[in-house]
């Protein structure tokens, strides 16, 4: 502006000097050309920015348009019915996917009801309520240490820095850690077991049997399981027992998993309520270790018959004896393992060193798990 002042300024200077009669130094001819040069110029690129501006905002008038004409509609405009029918189709990944978008849809994509329909439809056939307990003690923990860490962080701050400079920095790591779910929600379990760092207690059947350990054989050991997305598959690590480490085996498929279908540590005896209901032909499940320091597994067999019955079953009293016999016919006749006799009145852990102790008892209901059983049966009995 100041330039353009001078510019003028001068050039009235020249333009009245040159009217009149005193001659003119050569110099004024030059300056007048230079100015004359100057405003075409200034003209010309004057033009040219008004001929751009036109063109931008030519250009820019549609696009304004469109913004605002698909500014119109959105996902969140939808009724909240259509919008949860939706989300309820979307797959875990396209939940995440979405609740990224904005703090609406992420309030609506970590929702419980949504995520337990995926963590039933998963991981309902092996995580139990001993993983249930063993999430919510990791949860607790959880929040614990982030309470700990925060109230140490703000009581250091309150000696160095400013109130209002604490309060800033308080509420930038609330925004931060609202960015993420809950930790005690359902998205966050089910993120928590697809990631592996999870390691939550389930059973294996037929431990180790991959590793040339027949004789676990129609058995299910408690052990915590680690999942691996790229195998899709589990690695498992078993209590340890006596001296010997904890043993570990990987690959484990989801057919050889369940939940534990009790609460009973493998360490502990389980409580048998279901002896007096036996009776010849009923599948049951046997606590089985090999001595005090083993952890128990639980093993298939079925009650049979006493040796002074025939097995018809007009005439059969076994179930009204105190005694009860259980086979395990994956054995050859002969075996050792192949038959025990327990008690039914004042049953508890019974067996040797040789043989090894028997433990607690369940009687199978469930068609499921009998068909289980069935599938596992071996190719050739065992000696």
């Amino acid at each position: 502006m100041l330039l353009f002042l001078i510019t003028c300024s001068f050039s009235f200077i020249l333009f009245y000097t040159s009217l009149t009669l005193n001659p003119l130094p050569p110099w004024t001819c030059e300056m007048r050309l230079l100015f004359l040069c100057f405003w075409k110029n200034l003209s010309l690129n004057f033009s040219s920015f008004s001929s751009r501006m036109s063109i931008m905002k030519k250009n820019l008038t549609p696009k304004a348009e469109s913004v605002e004409m698909t500014s119109e509609m959105s996902v969140l405009d939808l009724p909240d019915l259509v919008l949860e029918c939706i989300l309820e189709k979307l797959p875990p990944d396209g939940l995440c996917r979405m609740a990224s978008v904005c703090t609406s849809l992420r309030d609506k994509c970590i929702s419980d009801h949504l995520w337990e329909k995926h963590m039933k439809s998963k991981w309902g056939k092996i995580v139990g309520p001993s993983a249930y307990k063993e999430w919510q003690c990791h949860v607790a923990s959880r929040k614990g240490s982030i309470f700990c860490k925060k109230r140490g962080l703000m009581g250091y701050l309150v000696n160095l820095w400013p109130i209002v400079l604490i309060r800033s920095s308080f509420s930038n790591f609330v925004i931060k850690k609202k960015s993420f779910s809950p930790v005690d929600s359902v998205m966050s379990w089910y993120l928590a077991l697809e990631s592996g760092k999870f390691w939550f207690p389930a059973q294996v059947y037929n431990r180790e049997v991959l590793n040339g350990h027949v004789g676990f054989m129609l058995s299910c050991y408690d052990a915590v399981l680690s999942y691996d997305r790229r195998t899709d598959t589990f690695l498992a690590r078993y209590p340890a027992h006596g001296t010997r480490a904890s043993a570990i085996e990987s690959g484990v498929t989801w057919d050889r998993l369940r939940a534990p279908p009790v609460d009973t540590s493998p360490h502990d005896l389980h409580i048998s309520d279901c002896l007096n209901d036996l009776q010849p032909r009923d599948q049951i499940e046997i606590q089985w270790r090999r001595n005090k320091e083993f952890p128990y597994g639980w093993w298939y067999g079925v009650v049979g018959h006493l040796e002074t019955c025939d097995g018809d079953a007009n005439y059969c009293r076994c179930h009204d004896s105190d005694t009860l016999v259980l086979e395990f016919n994956q054995y050859t006749r002969g075996s050792r393992w192949r038959r025990t006799i327990v008690s039914r009145k004042e049953h508890r852990e019974e067996g040797n060193e040789a043989d090894g102790f028997y433990g607690g008892i369940r009687k199978l209901c469930s068609n499921e798990e009998i068909s289980m059983w069935r599938k596992l049966w071996p190719a050739e009995v065992f000696e």
